[in-house]
């Protein structure tokens, strides 16, 4: 049943005058690790994205800027904009490398913040629970369609890694530059350079020693493909991976 946002405002004052407008306790999301991780992984991109459909405030009574599961977020939409109870959403934002305008010689990693579920909606306004947070959410972050990823099992084939086409490291959420086992970043290799979702990737450093060969340093799985990067999941770690070293795919 649709439950309105007027309705839903004025019983959450009347039930809870000092701690007014908080949401229903957060329930646990039964969902497998890996498919959680890879939900929150960074993509990136080179221009900003739209954000018609955001997180325009809160139900407390001073502004706030973060939130977390237990907070109730205003969403700058409602039933006039096809916004229904039940509806989720990610939560997202562009973190650029630097505080400019994002672009070619600046990208951005779209950072997923979690995602959240619509509760009560109006004309022109709803308020939504917070369903999972992979960070802290925030004011403006701006939301997409919910679906959980698929997660891509490496295959049993291991071809022999692409020499002399070599790929880098570039960054993951929060603009991190080091990873480990598990963790998800993002390379300079795209569906334009022949990668496809599933694709494996080895890991190299150059330990800058003359007349030495690259050390290989681990493995990877693409998880998420655009033109031109990629999104990989480590999947064997012999050593911490960091922004520049090299990646090869296997074809």
């Amino acid at each position: 049943m649709k439950r309105s946002l007027g309705i839903a405002t004025a019983f959450l004052f009347a039930a809870s005058p000092v701690l007014a407008q908080r949401a229903p306790a957060p329930a646990a999301v039964h969902i497998a690790p890996e498919v959680l991780s890879q939900a929150c992984a960074p993509a990136t991109t080179f221009e900003a994205p739209a954000m018609p459909l955001r997180i325009s405030g809160s139900q407390e009574g001073m502004v706030r800027r973060t939130f977390a599961p237990g907070d109730l977020v205003t969403i700058n939409a409602g039933s006039d904009n096809g916004i229904d109870v039940g509806q989720e959403y990610f939560a997202r934002r562009p973190v650029p490398i630097e505080r400019r305008p994002i672009g070619r010689d600046n990208p951005a990693t779209i950072q997923t913040a979690g995602w959240i579920r619509i509760y009560a909606v109006d004309r022109r306004m709803s308020l939504a629970t917070i369903v999972h947070a992979c960070t802290a959410l925030e004011l403006n972050d701006y939301l997409e369609p919910f679906a959980l990823p698929a997660v891509p099992a490496p295959s049993a084939d291991r071809p022999f890694p692409q020499r002399g086409n070599y790929g880098r490291v570039l960054r993951g959420n929060d603009n991190r530059i080091a990873f480990a086992a598990g963790d998800h970043f993002l390379v300079d290799r795209g569906s334009d350079h022949g990668v496809t979702v599933g694709a494996q990737f080895v890991v190299y450093r150059d330990n800058q020693e003359p007349r030495n060969f690259l050390f290989e340093i681990g493995e990877a799985v693409a998880v998420d493909v655009r033109p031109e990067a990629s999104t990989l999941r480590i999947i064997l770690a012999r050593d911490a991976f960091l922004s520049g070293d090299y990646v090869a795919l296997r074809k």
